[in-house]
């Protein structure tokens, strides 16, 4: 079975997104946890907690199939010793954060070389905040999302995202996000079935749909293969629909949250129902 639905607003405490999610039709949902553009945030209040709990209970939406993301401020492949230890210490506490409300992945964008270490390099110190970060925490998934290549970011190669899994000491602990806008700007079509059978077929002999936790469906402004991250609506931009129709009915996605972020937040319920309409 398909679980789909959007980033829904935080807005006024977690609390709140599930019922957003309901209002769109949503059977998953993603979320930040905090405020995604600062550092610090003030610790979640015990009351919060609790209603995000009950109203997750009412919305009749597994936790499994929440989607957290974390801050955009974190780079766990950071060069420099005071930015990567910062990043480390941010990336613990959403950690900290989903295990509080019961949510049992945390998504999050690899990192960034900055241009000053190697990608080898790079790579080795994601998965070693990674593995620090699962020591100090229990229960939460550690999810990579695959990037479109843009500046000095990681992960726009599946061979990356294999890389950074392979030293990571508990690979029950670290799983996948596939963004389609990324991963078609990323060099990797999905503009006919043939072509996701073959991208997505590469993706499940390099890395394995077995680490696959989570999807970000959303169209391209961008042009393939340009490694530049524009969203657009799914039926505008360069990809079509097929990348849609092959993941709606393929059963590798089944059973994990699919998440639009695509730009009209407005047209999200139809969204949700033309992807569910897709389903053969």
């Amino acid at each position: 079975m398909k679980y789909v639905g959007a980033h829904v607003s935080a807005a006024g405490g977690v609390e709140n997104t599930p019922g957003r999610a309901v209002e769109i039709g949503a059977k998953a949902f993603a979320l930040f946890t905090k405020n995604q553009r600062q550092w610090v945030a003030k610790p979640l209040t015990n009351e919060s907690i609790a209603a995000f709990k009950e109203n997750l209970e009412q919305a009749g939406i597994e936790p499994k199939h929440v989607l957290p993301h974390d801050s955009y401020l974190i780079n766990l492949g950071h060069p420099e010793e005071e930015g990567l230890q910062k990043s480390r210490d941010a990336f613990v506490d959403e950690m900290r954060r989903c295990e509080q409300l019961g949510l049992p992945l945390l998504n999050f964008h690899p990192g960034s070389h900055l241009k000053k270490i190697s990608e080898d390099a790079c790579l080795s110190r994601i998965a070693e905040s990674i593995n620090l970060a699962l020591e100090q925490t229990q229960g939460v998934t550690a999810v990579i999302e695959n990037t479109s290549g843009q500046g000095s970011n990681m992960g726009f190669r599946f061979e990356h995202l294999a890389a950074i899994i392979d030293q990571v000491d508990d690979k029950s602990r670290v799983g996948v996000c596939l963004d389609t806008c990324h991963t078609f700007t990323a060099g990797y079509d999905l503009r006919t079935m043939d072509d996701c059978e073959n991208t997505f077929g590469e993706f499940n002999n390099i890395v394995g749909y077995e680490y696959l936790r989570g999807m970000h469906l959303n169209g391209s402004k961008a042009a393939f293969a340009s490694r530049v991250d524009r969203h657009h609506s799914l039926t505008q931009g360069e990809m079509g629909l097929d990348a849609f129709r092959f993941i709606m009915n393929h059963d590798a996605f089944n059973d994990i949250p699919m998440v639009l972020e695509t730009i009209d937040e407005t047209i999200w319920p139809e969204e949700i129902n033309l992807l569910y309409s897709l389903i053969e």
